[in-house]
């Protein structure tokens, strides 16, 4: 209800190494997932990826994403997160069943990788974290952007030529897409829209950039919007409501 849309300061543990820690230790082995198993976004995903794909994936959480990645056929999967706890609990819940799967600590702000090391980035959540302090999604903080900025050019940096990055969150495209429309990634975008085969009620996004593609102009525009002050607008549709694990990604609305 409105009581949980109008929190950001109930949302600022969400970016907080300690919180995560405290989950991950709390929960051990029970996988959490933000937005929903891999089955909800499956065939527009897999229309992505190949077999032999040396795939990244940003701040993986606890979640079975990487796993069921593996179970599928890609098999050459590095998973990150800002969380020791949460690695450790990964790497010793998969050494066995999974022994290639590769897991270390990192921050997604500087990714210690070389360049063009992977032909998938993947994020489903990640980058909604960084948003979870921002009040209007109208007006986003110049701190909320630059950190935004900052995370992709890691992403676009470590991506080969051709290869692209797969950002899966519940943010609408007239508020994610002005970030990720900016040419100085030196990639195309474009989404597609996932609902939940249920209710039909409930949509999140899946954008796809690939490196070494253009924008298209109506993206460039929209990408140079976010350095300009917004012109008073209509807010969208208010959507239907969630279930508490997915309450305060889908609250922020970015």
């Amino acid at each position: 209800g409105m009581e949980r849309r109008r929190a950001p300061a109930a949302n600022r543990r969400y970016g907080q190494r300690r919180f995560w820690d405290a989950l991950y230790q709390q929960e051990g082995a029970e996988p959490r997932e933000w937005l929903g198993g891999l089955s909800r976004f499956l065939p527009q995903l897999e229309a992505e990826l190949r077999p032999g794909d040396r795939i990244l994936v940003l701040g993986c959480g606890n979640s079975a994403l990487s796993h069921d990645l593996h179970e599928l056929g890609y098999t050459d999967v590095t998973s990150i997160d800002f969380s020791p706890a949460c690695i450790a609990a990964m790497r010793a819940r998969y050494a066995h069943c999974c022994p290639s799967l590769r897991w270390a600590v990192m921050d997604i702000r500087a990714l210690t990788f070389p360049d063009a090391t992977f032909d998938v980035v993947l994020e489903k959540g990640t980058l909604d974290v960084l948003m979870v302090e921002e009040t209007d999604p109208w007006n986003i903080s110049p701190q909320a952007v630059a950190a935004m900025h900052r995370v992709l050019a890691e992403v676009s940096r470590v991506l080969r030529p051709g290869g692209c990055f797969i950002s899966i969150t519940f943010a609408q495209p007239h508020f994610r897409k002005p970030h990720y429309a900016q040419e100085a990634f030196g990639w195309s975008l474009r989404h597609v829209t996932c609902g939940d085969g249920d209710t039909g009620t409930f949509h999140y996004y899946l954008y796809i950039m690939r490196k070494g593609q253009p924008l298209d102009l109506s993206d460039v525009a929209l990408g140079h919007r976010l350095h300009q002050p917004p012109l008073p607008t209509a807010p969208p549709p208010t959507p239907a409501p969630l279930d508490d694990d997915e309450d305060y990604l889908f609250a922020i609305q970015l």
